[in-house]
């Protein structure tokens, strides 16, 4: 399954001042997959050790840290050879072992000569919780879901993939404007974990009804992983809030404000109970944050409210599971399910925008006055960008929004197909991961 960061990948191998590597990213996202299939096709040899089914792992890191002594020990360990500059070494669930960690400053200082990436699923967490980052000595990456255009990839679409690209460019019309709905729409039920997408697509030939069970089945697993996650791996202390508010996002999204409240995680809710649960989730790579800006300046950052902000499940798919939405949902056919549909268009754009590593703001005012998401292009102008799941793209609060600031462009994503009117960019919602690589990525901050 081809993913996106096979060229961050690619880069970081070739560069003169490589340092090793951590991949961040939650449960199933593909990272060991993606390692693997990066080990045996850019280096001429690959070497994994994973310290959650290797207990001999975490005991040669036991003695001194001296890089050579280490590659010696994991050679006979795995009856393999180790040769500088052409294996990749890959530590796998390194969280599991802290001394693993502080290894990598050593490779760094003393054996830089050996590619070596480690990973895991609750790394954030580790690195948040005991403060053994081996600050200035790692390159870091952050690997997310599928993206939709990795979705594309994975149904055997580059051709659409690559003329939904030309459209964005142009902002002509696109003539299989129906068939990328349609294709987005089972993108939001689906979602982009892998062993998911496999399941689906696999089943697709004996049928739909067949392939979105296989897809809702492996959905429940990984769902169920993370609560196993949350209980073997939490603070005791704070399990039952963590799960509160895993339980509680679904139903805050799909509300008229989607503004997280405490009060609506559990009665009497405030920020002094939840607040180091929501963290927890964050370091974990499962949610994502979305904060406030009271104004849509330049630097962003400098304007924003902390306490006010939106939590999203950092899949689609699996928030679609947690409705147990079926494809019919997905029809506009009644005003009162415009309000779930508007959550899944805002998770999944959220999304994408998380997938080229872009950190959103939203704007809002006491008024109720909301445009869902604010972020700087490339040019580093404020771009607002309003979400619609159908064709109305009606929207009061951007109205006040572009009489206020009088932005030089607005982007609206919707079902409508490209075109522009004024400051007004039609762009479709299936073209959201265009619109992100257009935008500055954030550092990654764990």
């Amino acid at each position: 399954m081809k993913r996106l960061i096979e060229s961050k990948l690619l880069a970081w191998r070739d560069s003169a001042d490589r340092k090793p590597l951590l991949l961040f990213g939650a449960r199933q996202v593909g990272k060991t997959y993606t390692l693997e299939r990066f080990g045996t096709g850019a280096f001429d040899g690959y070497v994994h050790l994973d310290f959650s089914r290797n207990a001999a792992a975490t005991d040669i890191f036991e003695g001194s840290l001296e890089p050579k002594r280490i590659v010696s020990s994991i050679e006979a360990l795995v009856s393999k050879d180790i040769v500088p500059r052409k294996t990749l070494l890959v530590l796998d669930e390194v969280q599991l072992c802290e001394r693993a960690l502080t290894s990598l400053k050593y490779f760094r200082e003393n054996a830089p000569e050996y590619p070596v990436a480690a990973a895991g699923s609750l790394l954030g967490v580790k690195l948040r919780e005991s403060g053994s980052f081996p600050v200035g000595k790692v390159d870091m990456m952050r690997m997310h879901p599928l993206s939709f255009e990795e979705y594309l990839w994975a149904r055997g679409e580059e051709r659409l993939c690559s003329l939904i690209e030309n459209c964005y460019a142009s902002l002509e019309r696109c003539p299989l404007h129906e068939h990328a709905l349609d294709l987005y729409r089972e993108y939001l039920l689906v979602g982009g974990m892998p062993d998911v997408v496999r399941s689906f697509v696999d089943e697709l030939p004996r049928g739909t009804q067949g392939a979105y069970a296989a897809a809702s089945s492996k959905q429940n697993e990984i769902d169920q992983a993370y609560i196993a996650d949350i209980a073997k791996h939490a603070p005791t202390s704070i399990v039952p809030q963590i799960i509160d508010v895993w339980d509680s996002i679904p139903s805050q999204l799909a509300k008229e404000n989607s503004k997280f409240q405490y009060k609506a995680v559990r009665s009497g809710g405030r920020a002094s109970l939840y607040k180091e649960p929501i963290a927890w989730l964050a370091a974990a790579a499962v949610v994502s944050v979305c904060t406030r800006v009271s104004e849509p300046l330049a630097p962003l950052r400098s304007f924003e409210d902390k306490d006010s902000f939106k939590l999203y499940r950092a899949d689609t798919g699996l928030l679609a599971s947690s409705y147990d939405a079926l494809p019919t949902d997905l029809a506009p056919q009644n005003s009162k399910g415009a309000i779930f549909r508007g959550a899944l268009s805002e998770s999944y754009v959220m999304q994408q925008l998380a997938a080229s590593d872009v950190r959103p703001f939203y704007w809002g005012t006491a008024s109720k006055q909301e445009v869902d998401f604010i972020a700087r292009n490339r040019a580093g102008d404020i771009v607002p960008i309003e979400v619609k799941s159908g064709t109305n793209v009606r929207s009061n609060s951007l109205e006040a929004y572009r009489k206020k600031y009088s932005p030089d462009a607005i982007v609206r994503l919707s079902a409508k197909n490209f075109g522009q009117e004024g400051p007004f960019k039609s762009i479709p919602l299936y073209a959201a991961f265009c619109l992100a690589k257009d935008l500055i990525a954030s550092p990654l901050f764990v």
